[in-house]
């Protein structure tokens, strides 16, 4: 039993150090261009379509959350009425 838990553990290792790594390619200055001309655009909506997406969602439960703790602030302020 011991010998497939060695064997076992001696394929992992190898396969985890030997793995070739992807080779992401490097999009940095792509990305300093376009965060960096000037259009008009706030650096948070720079993004494209995702960013406003992002914006907006984040935006209207920020509202909802205030609003929904506008209410129950409210409605516990106001005494219940006995039966």
């Amino acid at each position: 039993m011991w010998r497939n838990v060695l064997a076992l553990r001696q394929i992992s290792q190898r396969t985890i150090s030997t793995a070739t790594r992807r080779q992401l390619e490097n999009r940095v200055s792509e990305n300093q261009k376009l965060f960096q001309e000037d259009n008009g655009l706030p650096v948070h909506l720079k993004g494209g379509a995702k960013d406003a997406l992002l914006y907006r969602t984040t935006t209207g439960l920020a509202v909802c959350g205030t609003i929904y703790a506008l209410y129950y602030l409210l409605m516990s302020s106001m005494p219940k009425k006995p039966n």
